[in-house]
């Protein structure tokens, strides 16, 4: 029968717990995160970080203990609050740290020293002595250690940092080096200094234009459902004429040739004319089946533009949905900074050891060594968890809207019950979920690395077999989110587990191939436009704004940050569009399969999909029972009881 070969969805009616164990698995990973948090804090590692300390190991601002084997270790320091560095400049990028003898200080040089009397100077009138603890202030200029041991001159104008108790250079020129050793085009300063003094002229204009791009992602959330048969149109013609126009182009040129080739041939030429004629052939071969692909999809295009539709009026019913994309940015902002807090935490936790050069270093013992792999695999799961409960949520509000017959029954606000239903039920769904997208995230970043890190020393075999695996696992990555939020979306129809819901879903979608991949296609090349119509918008009147500013070589810098926060911004909003029509399609798929729209089996669609099913009927009846895809397509809804 019907009932045991496929279990028959129901919509919303009951709601059970999901993935339990997966919820406890998560909760217990998540207290080992906070157990790293502690560890570092409780080592005394926060008060090295936010105290500071010098190269011998001591904490300014405090007593401290003897280290074994160093010199000057074991100070008295609690009136040098502040940590100064001999030369600040000496960045080095490679081991990511400051290349200098640290030593703590009582205050920050305020104004620059121009030789080491300034700098004895300074010390006797301040009482904050620069060179090392070695040397009292009246032998700065007498003793020969001095070239060692005291402050690189000129030593330049430094400010504490605030809450880091760090003495900065106040110029930032001096990092002007480590500037471009990052931006290798930027060989003369002047031409950096003039990029960032142009964006500090414009920021007003820039905060502007960033805003400017929400709006227009905002009105464009409620157009993009007039103008989606538009956008549908410019694509089919932009393509047709593409591949028409570059056959034509090759043909073309084929004739020219063939026509102006004398008697005189070389081999090369030739050759030329095989290569030219070989191109002109696969390019028709494309072009030919490019319209065949069309010819098929066309009807199914019918049903993206619907679906479009439809996505419109759910943004309208649940405007909270545009604002999804702010909460889970300000919670993975959170998540971040905590993260990044703990990991310079790490940084100086352990046991002091003396280096080569008789400085002190903190490095950790034994099996704590691994407690960086663990906090890297943390950020990773927690952040595709925060991500997957983002989608769980707008799966949860968009099947409440599509299976509620009344719209006006709907709760008050569904975002929020669905953010409830989360909370009480799917938990461990979403940390299993996003748990299958860690395994594969790790090992292609691990590719990544091995990848970074062999550059210029592989040959060409093995550089190509790496990039071949990253491609994989990253086309493995792509498939499985999809795959996930689909089984989400059967998750807050049906009350499943995850891999019930995904293996519900995937039958459902393999049922819907060439739909499924028609949504993909056009769907997304629709959006593709959208992002760059706010891009262009964006991008344009900042060119107008900019205008007034003769200096063409300061624009660029303001532009290019525009028009990335521009795409960042519709990429956010349109990815939760395209989330919205990827849960109303499945939504479909399984009311057409179940409901037949005869009594009390009443389908649960919108107006515009009906009108979509209605037309497909007819054209099926038109072909003849089951003439053309169409007609195999639709069977199961019809003929869904006898089976």
């Amino acid at each position: 029968s019907h009932k045991s070969s496929k279990r028959e969805w129901k919509p919303l009616e009951d709601h059970s717990c999901t993935d339990v164990p997966w919820l406890l698995l998560f909760i217990l990973f998540c207290i080992g995160m906070g157990f790293i948090c502690g560890f570092s804090i409780a080592t005394g590692a926060a008060a090295r970080l936010l105290s500071g300390y010098d190269s011998y190991g001591n904490i300014c601002g405090q007593k401290n203990v003897k280290v074994e084997g160093i010199v000057n270790s074991g100070l008295d320091l609690t009136h040098k609050k502040y940590v100064f560095f001999l030369d600040p400049c000496n960045i080095d990028l490679v081991h990511q740290k400051i290349k200098s003898i640290a030593l703590c200080v009582s205050a920050c040089p305020r104004k620059e020293l121009k030789t080491l009397a300034d700098v004895q100077k300074f010390a006797e009138t301040n009482g904050s002595t620069l060179c090392s603890y070695e040397l009292q202030p009246s032998e700065y200029t007498t003793d020969h250690r001095a070239v060692k041991l005291c402050p690189k001159y000129p030593v330049p104008e430094s400010a504490p940092i605030p809450f880091f108790h760090r003495c900065a250079p106040v110029n930032i020129s001096c990092y002007a080096k480590f500037a471009e050793a990052l931006i290798t085009f930027v060989s003369d300063s002047s031409v950096l200094h003039r990029l960032i003094s142009g964006v500090m002229t414009s920021k007003e204009i820039i905060l502007g234009l960033c805003l400017l791009s929400l709006v227009l992602s905002m009105i464009l959330m409620v157009i993009i459902r007039y103008i989606s048969r538009v956008l549908v149109w410019i694509l089919t013609i932009l393509v047709i004429l593409g591949s028409l126009g570059g056959t034509g182009v090759l043909w073309w040129l084929y004739a020219k040739r063939r026509m102006s080739a004398g008697a005189l041939e070389t081999q090369i030429a030739k050759d030329n004319l095989q290569a030219l004629l070989i191109y002109a052939i696969a390019a028709t071969v494309f072009t030919v089946i490019l319209f065949l692909i069309m010819l098929i999809m066309r009807k199914r295009v019918a049903l993206t533009i619907a679906l479009f539709h439809v996505a419109g009026k759910v943004f309208i019913h649940l405007p909270l949905l545009v604002f999804q994309p702010f909460w889970t940015f300000f919670v993975l902002i959170l998540f971040w900074t905590y993260w990044i807090t703990v990991l310079l935490f790490l940084g100086t936790t352990g046991n002091p050891v003396p280096n080569e050069e008789g400085f002190v270093e903190f490095r950790m013992a034994g099996p704590l060594k691994y407690m960086w792999w663990y906090h890297i695999v943390g950020l990773i799961w927690i952040s595709e968890f925060i991500l997957a409960c983002q989608q769980m949520t707008v799966a949860g509000a968009v099947v409440t809207y599509y299976f509620t017959r009344e719209k006006r029954n709907l709760p008050f606000t569904p975002i929020l019950a669905s953010v409830n239903r989360l909370v009480c039920y799917h938990l461990g769904t979403v940390a299993k979920g996003s748990f299958i997208i860690t395994l594969v995230k790790i090992p292609r970043m691990i590719l990544m690395y091995i990848h970074t890190q062999l550059k210029g020393k592989e040959n060409a075999c093995a550089r190509c077999m790496l990039k071949a695996c990253i491609c994989c696992l990253w086309c493995l990555e792509k498939c499985l989110t999809y795959l996930n939020q689909n089984a989400y979306t059967a998750t807050a129809i049906n009350s499943t587990n995850f891999c019930t819901s995904a293996k519900d879903a995937f039958v459902i979608l393999v049922e819907n191939a060439l739909r499924v991949a028609a949504i993909n296609t056009v769907g997304d090349f629709m959006l593709f436009l959208g992002k760059v119509l706010i891009v262009c918008s964006t991008g344009l009147a900042g060119i107008m704004l900019l205008n007034y500013q003769r200096d063409y070589t300061i624009w660029v810098l303001p532009l290019i940050i525009v028009c990335l926060f521009a795409f960042l911004v519709a990429h956010c909003f349109l990815s939760i569009y395209e989330m919205v029509v990827d849960v109303l399609f499945l939504c479909f798929a399984i009311d057409t399969k179940y409901n037949d729209g005869s009594p009390g089996r009443e389908f649960y669609m919108d107006k515009v999909l009906m009108e979509f099913v209605e037309n497909s009927r007819k054209s099926m009846k038109e072909a003849g029972r089951g003439g053309g895809a169409e007609g195999r397509e639709l069977k199961p809804m019809v003929g869904a009881d006898e089976e």
